[in-house]
């Protein structure tokens, strides 16, 4: 009888934190480098609030799960996606405001890798003699917060390689037209990672080529992205959409010693900002450039970049996790290119390797994903 019962709370405990991660996930976009929370308040079986973090700098999910409740909570269990916290930053600790209420148990699905918390939430509400249970799907809570496990732990950015290719690996024809390789449905996904992720990074010569918005297109409620353009000499056209809406969108130029103090002044007066980085083997030193855009709390980037960006990021052991999309088109070429060039890899047991592999149908494409091993 007891198994029976203990299964039974199990389940109960899982049913109630996935939909803490449902809750969570509206806050994507939004909260920055917080993590993605939610929280579920429940007495008796009964589900009396529920509440996510909306904003950065607003509440977290526990506080606006309690006023959804109508704050009357004792008693009951919080099943939250995170850790609750335990230091004064934006707002209160939410550790506090739950022994407040004088909650009977809170289950969560992890601890808070911020070192600022790292358990001490925890330990809050035990010695307050509040039942916590841990690591409720602790793998999935780690996923949903990749981004901010990346940046708390490191504080580096998470980095997300995304490429569009033809079924016979090309990133654009001979002639050099790429639009469009993917499908509609499939460069829709592409605008919500924009929504999902602070940076997105591209080369000039991206800029050059293909004169992009690097926006975020979504109906509705949005947010577009920090714009990064790696432009060591400030090659970037005056005349080019990135150029031309500096002073509408957080751009961020990054540039070598090497550009002239004019230029840099030039690229500024766009409403542009110019990010000076060393070089490493005359190439902009990208393992730098993740410091700096960590500093700016610029959390995760989607690198959006061309063949020669890819292969530098990947040699820098920067990317985490690759995002492509697969066209079932075919459009050879020895001269049109592929998602990955540079040097290259001399040894196939040297090849850069994926793991966690999923796919799904996007339209007529395939969206593979996958976490760079190591």
């Amino acid at each position: 009888m007891k198994l029976h019962a203990g299964l039974f709370f199990m389940e109960q405990d899982e049913k109630y934190i996935q939909r803490t991660f449902e809750l969570a996930r509206k806050g994507n976009g939004r909260v920055n480098p917080n993590p993605l929370v939610g929280a579920v308040i429940v007495r008796h079986g009964q589900i009396l609030g529920e509440g996510y973090h909306a904003y950065f700098g607003g509440p977290h999910a526990e506080i606006n799960a309690i006023a959804s409740a109508g704050g009357d909570v004792k008693g009951s269990t919080v099943y939250v996606t995170l850790e609750p916290c335990s230091f004064y930053g934006k707002t209160p600790p939410c550790a506090e405001e739950l022994i407040r209420q004088k909650v009977a148990r809170v289950v969560l699905a992890m601890k808070d890798p911020n070192p600022k918390v790292a358990g001490k939430g925890v330990k809050m509400l035990r010695d307050a003699g509040i039942e916590v249970t841990e690591n409720v799907l602790n793998n999935e809570a780690l996923e949903l917060n990749r981004v901010f496990v990346k940046f708390i732990t490191t504080g580096n950015p998470y980095v997300i390689m995304k490429y569009a290719m033809t079924l016979d690996g090309k990133i654009a024809t001979h002639t050099g037209d790429s639009k469009w390789i993917s499908g509609e449905m499939a460069r829709k996904r592409v605008h919500e990672l924009r929504n999902q992720l602070r940076g997105i990074m591209v080369g000039v010569n991206t800029v050059i080529t293909d004169n992009p918005r690097l926006n975020c297109r979504l109906e509705g409620e949005k947010r577009d992205p920090v714009r990064i353009v790696l432009d060591a000499f400030g090659r970037i056209p005056d005349d080019s959409l990135v150029m031309q809406t500096a002073a509408e969108q957080w751009t961020v130029v990054v540039t070598s010693h090497e550009i002239s103090p004019q230029r840099k002044e030039e690229i500024k007066e766009h409403g542009a900002e110019v990010l000076t980085i060393p070089e490493s083997n005359g190439m902009l030193d990208l393992r730098s450039l993740m410091a700096e855009l960590g500093r700016l709390d610029i959390d995760g980037i989607l690198l959006e970049g061309g063949s020669t960006l890819n292969y530098s990021a990947l040699q820098s052991g920067l990317v985490d996790e690759a995002i492509v999309f697969v066209a079932p088109k075919m459009v050879g070429g020895q001269a049109a290119k592929t998602p990955v060039e540079g040097a290259g890899i001399d040894n196939m047991e040297n090849a850069i390797e994926l793991e966690d592999l999923k796919y799904e149908k996007i339209g007529n494409d395939l969206m593979f994903t996958g976490k760079v091993k190591n």
